[in-house]
């Protein structure tokens, strides 16, 4: 019997990278995945990469309406939340003096709000004994250059479960935080020119003491880790999975 038998886990941004890494690995523990993205074509891929046990949802975890149509779906197919993996977060490189409003804005908009408003909403679907993950950065504890905003985002972050684990008190409602380092997926590559991601990636890795960037199925064991009773006493926390490279 797997970890996850039985139940039911939402993961937003979960049509790539480390969000899709971890719909397979919630899936073949046994659980019910519902995942959410913003593209059509690339939830298609997932799905159909992920098999069995899966129910996409399209739309953006920043507009609320959206929001409200993804927990109807699940209340109607499962009627309950076991598991939320607030993952869907975006950032774009932009040295102070350059940042625009537009920038701000929607990297605020993604990785705060979007992940305010989807524990939030998910509340009347959570049971007691539910977990929630949110996804974190190594950037939330240490500087990187020309990513401040996107770091800001994961400092909000990290102080939200702090706060809701006290908010939630008596519901049985553990919350915590994974924060991965650099790890191999298109939202990391897509920050730079298709000729430079081998640079920044052998970047990255010198600046790992495993000497290497991740694999997102290695942060997605990590979740199910977080996901499952396997945790049960844990609450609160900031979790790294990054070779080491933020605690240097």
């Amino acid at each position: 019997m797997g970890k996850l038998e039985g139940r039911v886990a939402v993961i937003t941004g979960g049509n790539s990278g480390i969000g899709l890494a971890t719909a397979k690995r919630f899936v073949s523990e046994g659980a019910e995945v519902f995942i959410t993205g913003r593209r059509a074509a690339d939830l298609e891929k997932a799905v159909r990469e992920i098999g069995g046990h899966v129910t996409p949802f399209q739309g953006d975890v920043s507009v609320l309406a959206d929001l409200d149509r993804l927990y109807a779906l699940v209340k109607e197919r499962a009627g309950h939340i076991d598991v939320l993996y607030a993952n869907a977060g975006s950032g774009t490189l932009a040295s102070l003096g350059e940042i625009t409003e537009d920038q701000f804005d929607q990297t605020f908009g993604t990785n705060v709000k979007g992940v305010l408003f989807t524990v939030q909403k998910a509340l009347p679907l959570l049971k007691s004994g539910s977990s929630i993950i949110l996804t974190g950065s190594t950037t939330s504890i240490t500087g990187t250059p020309a990513f401040s905003v996107y770091g800001a985002t994961k400092a909000a972050i990290r102080n939200f479960a702090r706060t809701w684990i006290l908010d939630l008190k008596g519901r049985g409602i553990r919350v915590n935080v994974l924060s991965p380092g650099a790890t191999k997926t298109p939202g990391l590559l897509g920050l730079v020119p298709t000729n430079q991601q081998d640079v920044l990636l052998a970047s990255f890795a010198e600046q790992t003491p495993l000497g290497r960037v991740g694999d997102p199925d290695e942060i997605a064991k990590v979740a199910v880790f977080l996901a499952s009773d396997d945790s049960s006493f844990v609450n609160g926390i900031e979790l790294f999975a990054d070779g080491g490279s933020a605690q240097i």
